[in-house]
């Protein structure tokens, strides 16, 4: 009988939602290792943790380890597995080159397989295409809200927000004017937090200020 790890994940926003629960994810791996005559030798999982960065996942990269030649690394779907083209298509090809197979149950793909290996391919980068464009949908309705003077973004400094609308404040852009023209005279990022702290100016979000928030008003001063 031949052998499968299973590998299951949720992010935050996953967790209730009993279709991709890690639960509902072991039991279909379960089914489909039993109906295959495949024996499950574990499970490994990674709860509430983003498919984006494949190397923080210790769930993932334990069962990336374990499985042995001849064996298989079962998955719910391939969006449980990675959130890229690249990332699947590198680890499918890290288990063909140690003589291990994919099962993807929801695409029904099985790297075993050429067609399962073809499908695999085109279907994760269908994937990626439909998260781009997504992107690119997103992008094109902050720059409306943007060029409308919308709030697009965390109310930035300098600002206040009037019924869905970014009004100037005047005592705060005086204070990005100047630390405009301190960084212009050589004054280091550090050295301008300090000045703003020691200055009592309160940052947006309530805090003190700190190098990187000085540099998301220089930046955001430069894209104006």
């Amino acid at each position: 009988m031949k052998q499968a790890i299973g590998y299951v994940r949720v992010s935050t926003d996953q967790q209730a939602d009993e279709g991709v629960s890690l639960e509902a994810q072991k039991s279909k791996i379960a089914a489909w290792c039993e109906l295959n005559d495949y024996e499950l030798v574990g499970v490994y999982e990674d709860a509430g943790i983003s498919g984006k960065n494949i190397t923080k996942r210790p769930g993932l990269n334990e069962a990336l380890n374990l499985v042995k030649p001849d064996m298989a690394l079962v998955v719910h779907s391939l969006s449980r597995l990675a959130r890229s083209t690249k990332d699947c298509i590198d680890i499918a090809e890290e288990l063909k080159a140690n003589n291990c197979d994919l099962v993807s149950l929801t695409e029904k793909i099985d790297t075993s397989s050429a067609m399962g290996e073809f499908f695999f391919t085109l279907i994760a980068a269908l994937g990626q295409m439909e998260r781009k464009l997504i992107g690119e949908r997103t992008k094109a309705a902050l720059a409306h809200k943007k060029a409308n003077g919308e709030k697009y973004a965390p109310i930035p400094f300098g600002y206040k927000e009037i019924e869905g609308k970014l009004e100037a404040v005047k005592k705060e852009t005086e204070l990005v004017a100047e630390i405009v023209s301190k960084r212009a005279a050589g004054a280091t990022l550090r050295s301008i937090a300090d000045w703003l702290n020691d200055e009592g100016v309160i940052g947006k979000q309530g805090g003190k200020w700190h190098a990187s928030s000085v540099s998301y008003v220089l930046k955001r001063q430069e894209a104006a």
